[in-house]
């Protein structure tokens, strides 16, 4: 599997570049020049991460930046910010709008997949380093995958952190805000109701599997995943 990059800078030289070596590099790699396109391609799936230009035509990739992170659904994207403005108080402006690492042209290949390598390795869920199974549901780690029995259920990457989160301490209540702090992180700031959304998100993927009911409502603490569900397959 081919994981999606997004890359969007209006210099085809630097799209081809980033193209030519994040393809080497395994990934899928989708180009725009300007911030207009670019939304509208998150408008789809989302990509494994976005790479952009501080600026573009139409409105700054410090401005899309602002706008992913302010959304639920693109809150927590990886997002790489390139520029050429790289004096410190622009690096600190595009950390605080969000950004996950900030790339100074001109710029390494070699250093830039580097970097993205290890935004992604912190975006990925905490845990036991192996497969989880768990009241029927098997959670691996690597691959990103669910499963009941022989269904392969369709998970968001948010909701996929919290599942895993919440199988790796089965029976457990967790309140809103220790979930936004172990699922999120402690660097961001949300209100609480996300979890309750991305809660809701989470049971209706799993609705196929009949364990919906395992992530369980505990009525003025939070949620705790019951371990003694039984997977309808």
């Amino acid at each position: 599997m081919s994981f999606k990059i997004l890359v969007i800078d209006s210099d085809p030289a630097v799209q081809q570049l980033l193209a030519h070596n994040l393809g080497q590099a395994g990934y899928a790699v989708q180009c725009h020049g300007d911030a207009m396109t670019a939304l509208a391609a998150l408008q789809g799936s989302l990509p494994e991460a976005v790479l952009l230009e501080w600026d573009l035509p139409g409105q700054s990739g410090l401005s899309l930046i602002r706008h992913w992170r302010a959304a639920l659904r693109t809150s927590e994207l990886p997002l790489l910010m390139l520029s050429a403005r790289c004096a410190e108080q622009d690096k600190v402006l595009a950390l605080e709008s969000g950004a996950d690492d900030f790339i100074c042209k001109p710029f390494g290949p070699r250093e830039t997949i580097a970097r993205l390598h290890a935004v992604l390795r912190r975006r990925r869920p905490a845990g036991m380093p192996g497969a989880l199974q768990v009241a029927g549901l098997r959670l691996d780690p690597h691959t990103l995958s669910v499963t009941a029995g022989d269904r392969q259920l369709n998970l968001g990457r948010v909701e996929f952190r919290l599942l895993n989160y919440l199988m790796h301490h089965p029976g457990r209540v967790h309140s809103r805000a220790q979930l936004l702090d172990q699922v999120w992180g402690s660097h961001v700031y949300l209100d609480e109701r996300t979890v309750d959304a991305h809660v809701g998100r989470l049971r209706h993927a799993l609705q196929p599997s009949g364990l919906h009911d395992a992530i369980q409502t505990v009525r003025g603490s939070g949620y705790r995943f019951h371990a003694e569900a039984t997977a309808q397959c």
